[in-house]
C-alpha cells in the first residue's frame, strides 16, 4: 500500500515538471518573481552539473569510465614516470568525462540560446518551454550528456580544447561586467542609506570595506613579488605585477578626480578597491598556471614557507616540502581553480537573482526593466492565486521580459566551459603529461582578463563624459 501511494504522490508532480516554475515551490516557500526563480532553476541545473563533472575527476570512478568503448584512445596521455599509468589505459579518463559533459551542458543552453532569440514577453509560446516544461528539458539533457560519452576521440578533445578555451575568456569578460556592476551597486547602495539616515554608522562601512579591500591588495602584491619573483629571473611575472599595479592606482586616482565626481558624483573608492583586490586575484591566478615551477610554486608551498620559520625550533632548519604532483585521476582541484570555482558560484547567483533596480550597465548584463512588475500585480489580482491557493511565484513578464532570454543561456553556456577549463586546470589535452604543468595561452587569457576588467571600470566612469548625450542617472 505504501509503494502504491508512493507512486500516486510521485505521479502528482509530474503536471507540476511540464508546468511552470511557480509549480515547483512548496507552500512554505517565499513568494518570489517567476523571472528570478527560473533563473536559480537553471543555475543550480549548472552547479548540479559541476559537482557531477567533479565526481568522475574522482579515483573511483576510474573503473567505471574505462569500460567506455573508445575511452581509453585519444588525448591526455600519461607519460610521466610518477604517475602509474594503466598499462591497458594510460589516459585521464577523469578529463575526458569532464569534457563530455561540459560539451553537453553548453550545446544544451547553445540551442536554448538560439531558441529564445526575440522573446519579448511571457506570452510568447517558446517563453513557455524557458520557464515551465522541467521534467522534458532535465530529460533532454540527460540524453545528450550519455549520447556524449560515445563521441570519438579523434580530434573531438583538441577542437573542443580550442572552443573551451575561446568560450572560458569571454565567460570571464562577463564575470568582469558583473563585478563592475556589483562594485557600482553596492556603493550606490550605500551612499544612499548614508543620505537617509545615520551618515556617521555607512561612512564608516564604506571606510572599513575600502580600507581592508585596499589592505588585502597591498598583502597580495607584497606576497606575489616575494614568491612569485626571482632577482635574476621570472621576468614575465615582474612585469605582470608591476603594470596591474600601476594600472590600479591610475584607476583609483581616476575615479575621485574632481571632473569624474562632477559627472558621476557616486563614483569613489570602494568600486576602485574592490577591483583592485580582483585584479591581484586575476595576476595571481594568471601566474599560477605558468609553466615554469621555479616561478610558480604552489599556494600551500609558500604558505609552508611562511610558517615554517615560526613551527621549526630556532637551532634546526625547516624542510619545504615541494609540491606534490597531480594525481592520474585529475581529481586533486588546486587553490587557484578552488577560488576560481567558488567566484563563479558568486557571480553566478548573482546574475540569477539581481535586477534592473540597482544596476548600472543593464544592457551588458543582461536585464530588462522591473517597471512592469506593479502593473502586472495590481491590475490583474486574480493572477495572484491559483487553484484557490496563493501563487508562491508572481508572472512579472507578461508586458515585457526582465531579461534576455537568448542572452542569459548563452552565458550559461560560456560558463559550462569554463567550469571546463577550470576543473582540468586549463591542461591541453594534447600535452605530453610529464610535468603536469599547464601552457602559456591560459596565462595570457587570464592576464588579459585583468586589464580588460581594469578598461572596463575606467569606460564606466569617463563614459558619462564622452557621451555627453547619454543619459547615465
Amino acid at each position: 500500500m505504501g509503494a502504491v501511494l508512493g507512486v500516486f504522490s510521485l505521479a502528482s508532480w509530474v503536471p507540476c515538471l511540464c508546468s511552470g516554475a511557480s509549480c515547483l515551490l512548496c507552500s512554505c516557500c517565499p513568494n518570489s518573481k517567476n523571472s528570478t526563480l527560473t533563473r536559480l532553476i537553471y543555475a543550480f541545473i549548472l552547479l548540479l552539473s559541476t559537482v557531477v563533472s567533479y565526481i568522475m575527476q574522482r579515483k573511483e570512478m576510474e573503473t567505471y569510465l574505462k569500460k567506455i568503448p573508445g575511452f581509453c584512445e585519444g588525448g591526455f596521455k600519461i607519460h610521466e614516470a610518477d604517475i602509474n599509468a594503466d598499462k591497458d589505459c594510460d589516459v585521464l579518463v577523469g578529463y575526458k568525462a569532464v569534457y563530455r559533459i561540459s560539451f553537453a551542458m553548453a550545446i544544451f543552453f547553445f540551442v536554448f540560446s538560439l531558441l529564445m532569440l526575440k522573446v519579448k514577453t511571457s506570452k510568447d509560446p517558446r517563453a513557455a518551454v524557458h520557464n515551465g516544461f522541467w521534467f522534458f528539458k532535465i530529460a533532454a539533457l540527460i540524453g545528450i550528456m550519455v549520447g556524449s560519452f560515445y563521441i570519438p576521440g579523434g580530434y573531438f578533445s583538441s577542437v573542443w580544447f580550442v572552443a573551451g578555451m575561446i568560450g572560458a575568456a569571454l565567460f570571464i569578460l562577463i564575470q568582469l561586467v558583473l563585478l563592475v556592476d556589483f562594485a557600482h551597486s553596492w556603493n550606490e547602495s550605500w551612499v544612499n542609506r548614508m543620505e537617509e539616515g545615520n551618515p556617521r554608522l555607512w561612512y564608516a562601512a564604506l571606510l572599513s570595506f575600502t580600507s581592508a579591500f585596499y589592505i588585502l591588495s597591498i598583502i597580495c602584491v607584497g606576497l606575489l613579488y616575494t614568491y612569485y619573483t626571482k632577482p635574476d629571473g621570472c621576468t614575465e611575472n615582474k612585469f605582470f605585477i608591476s603594470i596591474n599595479l600601476i594600472l590600479c592606482v591610475v584607476a583609483s586616482i581616476i575615479s575621485i578626480h574632481p571632473k569624474i565626481q562632477e559627472y558621476q558624483p557616486r563614483s569613489g573608492l570602494l568600486q576602485s578597491s574592490l577591483i583592485t583586490l580582483y585584479t591581484m586575484y586575476l595576476t595571481w591566478s594568471a601566474m599560477s598556471n605558468e609553466p615554469d615551477r621555479s616561478c610558480n610554486p604552489s599556494l600551500m608551498s609558500f604558505i609552508t614557507r611562511i610558517t615554517a620559520p615560526t613551527l621549526a625550533p630556532g637551532n634546526s632548519t625547516a624542510v619545504i616540502p615541494t609540491p606534490t604532483p597531480l594525481s592520474k585521476s585529475g581529481s586533486l582541484l588546486d587553490s587557484d581553480n578552488f577560488i576560481g570555482l567558488f567566484v563563479f558560484v558568486l557571480c553566478l547567483l548573482y546574475s540569477s537573482i539581481r535586477t534592473s533596480t540597482n544596476s548600472q550597465v543593464d544592457k551588458l548584463t543582461l536585464s530588462g526593466s522591473d517597471s512592469v512588475i506593479l502593473g502586472d500585480t495590481t491590475t490583474n489580482g486574480a493572477s495572484d492565486e491559483e487553484d484557490g491557493q496563493p501563487r508562491r511565484a508572481v508572472d512579472n513578464e507578461k508586458e515585457g521580459v526582465q531579461y534576455s532570454y537568448s542572452l542569459f543561456h548563452l552565458m550559461l553556456c560560456l560558463a559550462s566551459l569554463y567550469i571546463m577549463m577550470t576543473l582540468t586546470s586549463w591542461y591541453s589535452p594534447d600535452a605530453k603529461f610529464q610535468s603536469m604543468t599547464s601552457k602559456w595561452p591560459a596565462v595570457w587569457v587570464k592576464i588579459s582578463s585583468s586589464w580588460v576588467c581594469l578598461l572596463l571600470y575606467v569606460w564606466t566612469l569617463v563614459a558619462p563624459l564622452v557621451l555627453t548625450s547619454r543619459d547615465f542617472s
